[in-house]
């Protein structure tokens, strides 16, 4: 399984995205731009430029037509991604940490920062999909979360219901329409949560925490299903559609990297078993801890962000689809 290099970034990658087809990944990094990229050959296809600071967060809607960033500058951006050009800019008084689109594309979630005087609020806003440069300035549903605050979220199969991940380490459902905490797990993880992602179908998460561990979650119920602990703090985790499988990427805080080897930096991303809880093999690579890990929606391949700047884009060998470490087991998603 050779690794395709993707270099168009000068500082450390902050999220990485494909697309609903896979065929195109979308990555941001500290150096303010947004690239996007043909994940077959690791072809640059374009760059969207506007944003005056780190981009933290991107989404791309299911149809490919606009992305969705939030960034340092204390701006929500809406970009045309066939022509690359900034439809609109939200502005808020502190940085967006997070931004999600609905599973119909009609809506938008965003978390704003904890910062100078003001608390950390969840914004939704309504997306006008005929023409993108007609949006409502003002959020069709804001709240503030009471306690910790919201490090990631997603929408949920409920209308507007939103799964939420916390500094403190719990996990939440939330009304957005009424800002009330429907279900909470305080216990989910012991340390901030840096990484939500969804199943195909919605019903459950996995979310990766600073606490070393990566759980799934049922969407509703907010139950741990599932448990994975690994011996470094994770910064992101993703399910690979299809197979058994999840995938953990994580290493020691950022700081810390020069006073340990490569070996025992543990920038490898993990394979686990989805279902025994046991890890089944590690793919090595990045030159420092990775921030964010994607998988292709087909499970044909995966893609890792790390805080070496670069995007390495990894397609399957035949033996990972042949590959029945614990004998014959059918996925169904």
């Amino acid at each position: 399984m050779r690794p395709i290099l993707l270099q168009g970034h000068e500082r450390s990658l902050t999220q990485i995205k494909f697309n609903a087809d896979g065929d195109l990944l979308f990555s941001c990094s500290k150096d303010n731009v947004i690239n996007v990229w043909y994940s077959h050959n690791g072809e640059r296809l374009g760059t969207y430029e506007g944003n005056n600071g780190t981009v933290w967060t991107v989404d791309v809607d299911s149809e490919s037509k606009y992305m969705i960033s939030g960034a340092a500058d204390n701006t929500l951006r809406l970009w045309a991604v066939e022509s690359g050009k900034c439809l609109y800019t939200w502005e808020f008084p502190t940085a967006v940490k997070r931004v999600a689109f609905s599973d119909d594309d009609k809506q938008v979630v965003c978390i704003t920062e904890q910062r100078m005087g003001y608390q950390c609020a969840i914004r939704v806003f309504d997306i006008n999909r005929e023409d993108g440069t007609k949006q409502s300035k003002e959020p069709t549903h804001m709240f503030n979360p009471i306690g910790s605050k919201a490090t990631v979220c997603a929408f949920t199969l409920v209308p507007n219901i939103i799964i939420t991940g916390h500094e403190s380490g719990k996990v939440a459902l939330f009304n957005v329409k009424t800002g009330e905490e429907i279900e909470n797990n305080e216990r989910a993880h012991g340390d901030v949560v840096n990484d939500l992602q969804l199943s195909k179908d919605r019903t459950y998460c996995i979310t990766s925490s600073k606490d070393k561990s990566a759980r799934i979650h049922d969407t509703k119920t907010l139950m741990v299903i599932k448990t994975y602990t690994t011996e470094t703090p994770l910064n992101s985790a993703a399910l690979a559609p299809n197979k058994p499988y999840v995938l953990l990427g994580g290493g020691q805080d950022a700081m810390n990297v020069t006073t340990t080897s490569l070996r025992q930096g543990k920038f490898e991303t993990r394979f686990w078993h989805k279902v025994f809880e046991e890890e089944v093999g590690r793919v090595k690579g990045h030159f420092g801890p990775i921030n964010t890990i994607a998988i292709h929606p087909a499970g044909t391949g995966y893609a890792s962000g790390g805080e070496d700047g670069f995007v390495r884009m990894h397609h399957f060998d035949d033996s990972y689809f042949k590959a029945e470490p614990y004998g014959p087991m059918h996925i169904e998603d």
